[in-house]
């Protein structure tokens, strides 16, 4: 697949403030992209550049390999959601829909075509006449993805288009926009904070802190691989442990970590012996042993905090390397956690990933 889209160098200043920095991301044609990253990380400012309505300060927008950095948005002709959905409120589902149609002054057999295929597509047929407050927050977010879709956007940019949703109908349209953006086959750029969404919704991620692109992957490989601490942190929750190479093996490292040895394969290039590094392990990918189970990693600690969250156990287990958070299923447990309880735990030894120290998360 060839880029539908190039961020060159892309830069945003706002006198001394940064906030891009020399951004370089190519998103494929088809995909569906979603810029991640907390408050203030310039995930919005880079959307808002994409989409003409924010001036970059340095760098270049390529769209199918032409220069767009100094066209103005109507120029662009990218569909955008905003968080709010921005629909009209004194005109019906149709006449909002129909809107972008008017505005470029087509006549109205072609127009009426195009709005009975985009209702069709947000399954919104019936609803026509109905204005926006007659409609649920849901329905909102169809109309104002119709309208952005309507006159066949080359990109649909997608401003946090789910955040005013509460959480069980957010998971539902999380859903009916990945099926929406295959049955299109357009180019979706979206906007979160949200980790849950970006997982779910994406083809590929970009992670940002603090005006930079951190790292760019699918979402399995970014979730598995972090390549840094603040990745690690923030897609997901993660132990950590610092600790000193002290054994090379075949494929594998002897970390020592506060005492113990620990067993660590290595897939890509290796510290060498008395290099300082940083793991990450999942709690997920710790179980709890029994008194014969063996493990490649093994280590014994105390219950000293525990939540039910339906599908499993959050623990806080006290143990030689620290606390340790670790995610138990709950259907068939083994048992029931008791805060002080003594417990064995273990995990394989490719289940952690070494990842850079950048201290930001």
């Amino acid at each position: 697949m060839s880029a539908a889209l190039e961020l060159r160098g892309l830069a945003k200043r706002y006198g001394s403030f940064v906030a891009v920095e020399g951004a370089d991301l190519a998103v494929e044609r088809g995909s569906f992209l979603t810029l991640l990253g907390p408050s203030g990380s310039g995930k919005t400012t880079i959307l808002m550049m994409i989409a003409g309505f924010t001036e970059p300060s340095a760098g270049r927008l390529l769209l199918d390999g032409q220069d767009i950095t100094g066209l103005p948005p109507e120029k662009r002709a990218f569909g955008m959601v905003f968080q709010g959905y921005a629909l009209f409120p004194h005109m019906s589902v149709a006449e909002n829909i129909a809107f972008p149609l008017r505005v470029r002054g087509q006549g109205r057999a072609e127009r009426d075509e195009k709005l009975r295929a985009a209702l069709d597509l947000v399954q919104l047929t019936g609803f026509a006449d109905r204005l926006p407050k007659q409609l649920s927050g849901g329905q909102q977010q169809r109309v104002a993805l119709a309208r952005a879709l309507v006159f066949d956007p080359a990109l649909l940019l997608l401003d946090e288009p789910l955040s005013a949703l509460d959480k069980k109908l957010r998971a539902e349209l999380q859903e009916e926009l990945r099926a929406l953006h295959r049955r299109v086959g357009r180019t979706f750029i979206n906007v979160t904070h949200d980790q849950e969404e970006a997982l779910s919704l994406s083809d590929e991620v970009a992670i940002l802190n603090h005006g930079r692109i951190i790292q760019k992957g699918a979402p399995a490989a970014l979730y598995e691989r972090p390549r840094s601490r603040f990745v690690a942190d923030f897609l997901g929750k993660s132990n950590f442990f610092q600790g000193v190479v002290r054994e090379l093996g075949g494929g594998w490292l002897g970390v020592q970590v506060a005492g113990l040895r620990l067993r660590q394969v290595v897939d890509g290039p290796r510290p060498g012996l008395g290099a300082a590094v940083l793991l990450s392990l999942r709690p997920e990918k710790i179980a709890a042993l029994g008194a014969e189970e063996s493990a490649d990693n093994i280590v014994e600690g105390v219950i000293s905090a525990w939540s039910y969250l339906g599908a499993g156990f959050s623990l806080a287990v006290e143990t030689a390397l620290g606390v340790l958070r670790v995610h138990l299923p709950a259907w068939r447990a083994p048992f029931v956690p008791e805060i002080g309880a003594a417990l064995r735990l273990g995990w394989a030894a490719d289940a952690p990933t070494l990842v850079d120290d950048d201290d930001a998360a």
